[in-house]
């Protein structure tokens, strides 16, 4: 009976489990918005990823030339191993006398695949549409 009964419990308590992690996975969405999926989150976190590196690099190379650099610039001058692409992103960077905004856009329109953009600036702050 005892035997029965904390068989009975372990059941209820994965059952309420898997109803929870069901729930969890059902809500939860990528920064554009759009349902998670496993690529989507595996894209996003990549792409942050690379875009804090760049931007990194241009914090260094601004502080050696005095200036900040294009991503071809950045790649010549080993200052970055990423390459201009993480598909479905491509990097760009926009780079002024006081600034620079690194952008990685999404090719294609499979809202699925994560968000559209996602850019990060001198500051050190990502965002994402």
């Amino acid at each position: 009976m005892r035997g029965i009964l904390g068989l009975l419990s372990l059941l209820v308590a994965v059952g309420i489990g898997l109803y929870l992690y069901s729930a969890q996975m059902h809500t939860s969405a990528t920064p554009g918005g759009a349902a998670a999926t496993p690529v989507a989150t595996v894209n996003a976190t990549g792409v942050k990823s690379d875009l804090l590196s760049i931007a990194s690099a241009e914090r260094g190379y601004f502080a050696s030339q005095g200036k900040y650099a294009s991503l071809d610039e950045l790649i010549a001058g080993n200052y970055i191993t990423i390459q201009k692409a993480r598909p479905p992103y491509t990097y760009d960077i926009e780079a002024t006398d006081s600034g620079f905004r690194v952008t990685a856009t999404r090719g294609g329109g499979d809202a699925s695949v994560g968000p559209a953009r996602i850019s990060i600036d001198e500051t050190m702050q990502i965002s994402s549409e």
